[in-house]
């Protein structure tokens, strides 16, 4: 079985998870990203340069789990694709990843780098056997 990372924006962090948790019954090996909520909360208590430390860690963090995984999987409920999932993507295809998507993305550009769209997580851990 094929190791799988998830990309995606954290407002649909319910929704990850759950799709996450589905796969990983089918014995997929999942790369989540660090979901955090409350971003307005914590960076009040910290100085802009702080801010800045955290997100790149947050940053290469994921970028790790990307060199790490087989496939890599965008989490664009309604097509949407956030700032930083964009530039996950970018990185994926950079390695040569590669990538499936939940849905079709509104941008053309990003698009036409997904090499399927896959709604359910049982139809992409077939895609991993």
């Amino acid at each position: 079985m094929k190791s799988i990372v998830i990309c995606g924006s954290r407002r649909f962090k319910p929704e990850i998870l759950e799709f996450s948790k589905r796969l990983k019954k089918f014995g997929v090996v999942v790369y989540e990203p660090y979901l955090h909520s409350g971003q307005d909360e914590w960076a009040k208590l910290m100085s802009e340069d702080y801010q800045k430390f955290v997100a790149q860690g947050l940053t290469h963090d994921h970028f790790y789990k990307i060199q790490m995984a087989d496939v890599v999987f965008v989490f664009n409920k309604d097509g949407y694709v956030g700032n930083s999932t964009t530039l996950e993507i970018g990185y994926a295809v950079a390695l040569g990843k590669p990538i499936y998507a939940l849905t079709k993305d509104n941008e053309l550009c990003r698009h036409v780098l997904f090499r399927e769209i896959i709604s359910s997580p049982s139809v992409l851990a077939k895609k991993l056997k």
